[in-house]
């Protein structure tokens, strides 16, 4: 038994509409064009049934506090740093603009494990996300837990060093720059406000990061629609991606992807060659 397991089961639902401004606020941010009729890109299930807190629910970090009471789905695992480290996302069906969305989320699993680092804790959640009653996209996604570093630490990453990305081994290779103001859009859409993105003081002073972080799941988007223009839209029945390491904004970021002998590996990678993001994919 853990002092967690009654959170283990916990279940929210939330309702909604992937209509004409989402779908064009997104587009617009991935510089992609928006139909008002018609079906969305992979990945933007990511923009919808977002976190819902009060602002006076928010903790320092951003993230909405966690408290042992029965209202809170998270568990209030003391360990103040979080990230989102994984997802594994089963594409079920397309998401049509102007669907009526509900998201049912469940706490799958919770463990605590010694890393290099300290203690770590572990939340698998369940999503399921449908779009007019029929079931779109299946996605677990893993939350990691951690200590806070201390404030004189060596910040993260450290600076690129004398490697560069090789992108010979690859299909499909492709660089971006996400500036603040990527990062920004992308923390609205998905109404994340995790400081770590959008506030560099805080980012560099607190969490001891180099810049402001890009968020895993904007790089995961980015992945997806490399993928969109290699396979075709709405081609990928699996995706799954798994942070690795920061990237930070303002420094050229590589994407690159391969088949394999499984379906497709894809990857983000930062201008001296450390992965960020890995990921497969199916179709």
């Amino acid at each position: 038994m853990s002092e967690w397991d009654a959170w283990i089961g916990r279940e929210i639902t939330q309702q909604d509409t992937l209509d004409l401004a989402l779908a064009r606020r997104w587009c617009g941010t991935f510089d992609l064009e928006c139909s008002a009729i018609g079906m969305m890109p992979q990945g933007i299930h990511l923009c919808l049934c977002t976190p819902e807190a009060a602002q006076s629910a928010l903790g320092e970090d951003g993230h909405p506090a966690r408290d042992a009471s029965e209202d809170s789905f998270f568990p209030p695992i003391p360990l103040p740093r979080r990230m989102w480290a994984a997802s594994d996302i089963t594409f079920v069906e397309p998401l049509p603009i102007g669907a009526t969305i509900e998201r049912t989320s469940r706490i799958a699993s919770i463990a605590e494990k010694e890393g290099s680092t300290g203690k770590l804790g572990f939340v698998n959640v369940e999503h399921e996300t449908k779009a007019d009653g029929g079931v779109a996209v299946r996605e677990v996604q893993t939350l990691v837990y951690r200590d806070a570093v201390a404030a004189d630490a060596p910040l993260s990453p450290p600076e690129p060093g004398a490697g560069s990305f090789d992108p010979s081994g690859w299909d499909e290779h492709a660089v971006i720059t996400p500036d603040p103001r990527l990062l920004f859009r992308f923390s609205a859409l998905t109404f994340n406000t995790h400081r770590i993105h959008y506030d560099l003081p805080y980012a560099r002073d607190v969490e001891r990061y180099r810049g402001l972080v890009v968020h895993g799941p904007l790089m995961a988007s980015l992945l997806l629609q490399m993928a969109a223009r290699e396979l075709g839209e709405n081609r990928l029945k699996s995706f799954s991606f798994r942070a690795v390491s920061p990237a930070i904004a303002d420094e050229p970021l590589h994407m690159a992807m391969r088949k394999s002998d499984e379906g497709y590996e894809l990857g983000t990678f930062a201008p001296d060659g450390r992965q960020c993001v890995k990921a497969t994919a199916t179709a």
